[in-house]
């Protein structure tokens, strides 16, 4: 369920700034001519990168805020692109000196190389055979390749091999939905990460591409009619028919007839609403009933019914609108199934009436329990669910009346998701914990006779059969926050570990997007491991791995809750003599990006070095960026003035500071990041190699070319960028002698 520019150079440039920055009610101060500072981190030769500061300032709520680097937002500017080149250049020399650099890229590669599995759709054919689509990543293969199984005991056959849509396997697989009788399949690729994708049609049969070609489906989602002669689905729109920048927002629904032109499809819901606001469609297994739950933050959702057995006379009717909280539906023939934490943090399951959709006739299933009810299945006789339980799943089974049938037991502590197909007597079940890879089981649910034994998980697939971590542990521990919150903590070692603070550790976490940090496998945090390093991952509020008001501890005006936490995790471990304070360095992506930027400029005295990867910095200006204004419901909004004050408070690119030994740090962006814009980590690369103190602690930054956020990366390019990330760090956490 739950979760997922001007450049300063000329008189011109200048005023078209002005005239921008004056509309969102900011007044731009200008103060040429451009002072250029060197990179204190550059060669003897004095051939390292140099970065240009413009004296900007500006007035933003009465508040005078200097911004001297504003040209680095120019991502097409010749300067720009000169200015990464060097970087990249200065980066290199420094990662590729770093002794046992590439037998740590093998180690790392032999990790990635144990891939994974995705869970299985099932799918009843017209002869009433099951067809079951799943995904599989491992080996050499730089892209998860789609296959079909045409029944429990068939052998898989590739549908979509997403490494060979490229020479070079950067064309990624974004998504895929088959119709109800898996005779079709609607896919969506993207090249270069930029997850920018194509809706295609694929015959399941032949596995030839009908003529149908769809633009501009990012991160859509699709509703087969039952027919498989059409369906719904979200796009955005074309480029010119909004203002420029709002081509990633908009999205809405629209309905495509097969062989139809797209041009012509018919729009079925989005118009008039605020361009933030994303719909995602689904329709009951019927045909009968279309379904949308319009995503409005983080922390809100609207869903909407039409029974379309009434033709054009029948209107989208509410079933919920106005409550500030999370709606999660699943359409099945019989009654809506709807998830919320209306009113439960904890969230809780009703069954809704189609035909009765108000709110009073909503008719509870599984009421609120002490764990955080994360994710639900219906299949045609039972519910099956699973429950955040300290921060690791649980699985229970209940009838369609909402009676527990008891816990499904799982291999052992870890993450696991459920899914099962609306008529179906089976269900599956996926795991995978810090040590043990993903794997996918399946549970017959078919009726069972009184004194037979329950049903067992039984193998379906899975990845890795040959990795052994028996020298490797996990533990739970737990520091307390500046305002006295308890906050876990899962801490990954070797077995004897000694607490005398001498353990390079690493400190990973994300806090925010109601987003679950559970155990999974993961070769960064295994490579570490394995090199002798300690991994600790922090469960931050802003997650949502203790439930709604968990997730709000850590949003808006309490983002710096966040912050607190990681900085409490961080001294927990030093405390507990698990590591010291020039052995200890931390590592998050975008939202966890920002983490570590606000970490360090907050306290930097209490890290050796961090990676800060795609991440957020400047806080006064994301907003207007790529993507940003889907988050300003998570962070707030600069433009007001409530908002712009705490965000500013914290805002790591503004807390950089003058005469501070900062500790080494290492930024990464890619080119084709469609999500966080490069411009962030620019500019906090520029800001912080200016002032650093110690110029034995370098900040440097890896510009990916060719690559995105991070979805579709192929496997030969996240074993250079791990590499790269990791032999910086564990050198830093590591000197020698």
């Amino acid at each position: 369920m739950k979760r997922a520019s001007p450049s300063i150079r000329s008189i011109a440039a200048l005023a078209l700034v002005a005239l921008v920055a004056s509309a969102c009610g900011e007044a731009p101060i200008y103060n040429v001519p451009p002072v250029t500072v060197a990179n204190p981190f550059a060669g003897a030769s004095g051939d390292g990168p140099m970065t240009r500061k413009v004296d900007v300032v500006d007035n933003v709520h009465g508040t005078r805020i200097a911004d001297p680097y504003r040209w680095l937002e120019e991502a097409d500017s010749a300067e720009v692109r000169a200015w990464t080149d060097r970087q990249n250049l200065q980066t290199r020399k420094i990662v590729d000196a770093i002794a046992g650099r590439e037998a740590l890229r093998g180690q790392i590669k032999d990790l990635l190389q144990i891939g994974y599995v995705g869970m299985p759709a099932a799918r009843t054919t017209r002869i009433g055979t099951t067809r079951y689509f799943h995904t599989r990543r491992e080996g050499a293969q730089n892209q998860p390749t789609l296959y079909v199984r045409d029944g429990l005991a068939a052998k898989d056959r590739v549908l979509v091999d997403a490494s060979a849509l490229s020479d070079d396997g950067t064309t990624a697989l974004d998504w895929w939905f088959p119709s109800w009788d898996g005779q079709l399949l609607a896919w969506g690729r993207s090249d270069s990460g930029s997850e920018e994708s194509t809706l295609f049609i694929r015959d399941v049969t032949t596995g030839k591409d009908l003529p149908d070609k769809i633009e501009r489906t990012r991160h859509a989602s699709v509703a087969w009619l039952p027919d498989g002669k059409s369906f719904y689905y979200s796009r955005y729109p074309d480029a010119g028919s909004v203002p420029p920048g709002d081509e990633k927002y908009f999205s809405k629904i629209f309905h495509h007839v097969i062989g139809a032109d797209p041009k012509t499809d018919k729009l079925v819901f989005g118009e008039g609403r605020d361009k933030t606001d994303v719909p995602i469609v689904m329709i009951s297994p019927n045909g009968r009933w279309l379904v949308v739950r319009v995503h409005m933050g983080w922390d809100k959702s609207e869903v909407y019914v039409k029974d379309l057995s009434k033709g054009e006379a029948g209107q989208l009717v509410p079933v919920a609108k106005g409550p500030h909280a999370i709606f999660e539906p699943i359409a099945r023939n019989e009654r809506l199934y709807v998830q919320t934490n209306d009113g439960a943090p904890r969230y809780k399951l009703y069954a809704v009436d189609y035909d009765k959709p108000e709110r009073a006739a909503w008719k509870e299933l599984i009421a609120e329990g002490a764990d955080v009810l994360d994710d639900v299945a219906v299949t045609k006789n039972e519910i099956l669910a699973t429950y955040m339980h300290d921060a690791s799943t649980r699985v229970e089974r209940f009838g369609l009346d909402g009676k527990s049938r008891g816990p499904v037991a799982l291999p052992g502590i870890g993450s696991s998701s459920v899914t099962g197909a609306y008529n179906g007597d089976e269900a599956f079940v996926s795991f995978t914990s810090y040590v043990v890879p993903a794997q996918v089981h399946r549970l017959d649910l078919t009726p069972r006779w009184a004194g037979m034994p329950p049903a067992k998980l039984e193998p379906w697939d899975k990845v890795g059969a040959k990795f052994q971590a028996a020298d490797i542990e996990v533990e739970r521990m737990f520091a307390v926050s500046k305002d006295g919150t308890r906050v876990p903590m899962f801490v990954i070692a070797k077995k004897g570990m000694k607490r005398d603070g001498t353990n390079p550790t690493i400190l990973y976490g994300y806090g925010g997007f109601n987003v679950n940090q559970t155990p999974a496998f993961s070769a960064r945090a295994l490579a570490s491991v394995q090199r002798g390093a300690v991994w600790v991952t922090a469960i931050l509020r802003g997650g949502g791995e203790l439930g709604e008001d968990w997730h709000k501890a850590g949003m808006l005006e309490k983002k710096q809750n966040v912050f607190d936490d990681f900085i409490a995790c961080a001294e927990t471990v030093v405390a507990e003599k698990i590591t010291s304070t020039d052995r200890l360095g931390v590592i998050g992506g975008s939202n966890g990006g920002l983490l570590v930027a606000a970490a360090v400029t907050q306290r930097p005295e209490l890290f050796r070095a961090g990676l800060s990867l795609v991440p957020l910095t400047d806080m006064v200006r994301y907003h207007r960026f790529r993507i940003a204004k889907l988050w300003v419901p998570e962070y707030g909004d600069p433009e007001k003035a409530a908002d712009f004050k705490f965000l500013y408070a914290y805002s790591p690119y503004h807390r950089v500071r003058e005469g501070v030994r900062y500790p080494s740090m290492l930024f990464t962006t890619a080119e084709s990041d469609s999500r966080v814009d490069p411009m962030h980590a620019r500019k906090m690369t520029a800001r912080m190699q200016e002032v650093q103190k110690d110029p034995a602690r370098p900040i440097l930054i890896r510009v990916e070319t060719k690559a995105g956020h991070g979805a579709g990366k192929p496997v030969s390019k996240l074993a250079d960028e791990l590499a790269d990330e990791l032999s910086f760090l564990l050198n830093e956490l590591s000197p020698p002698p």
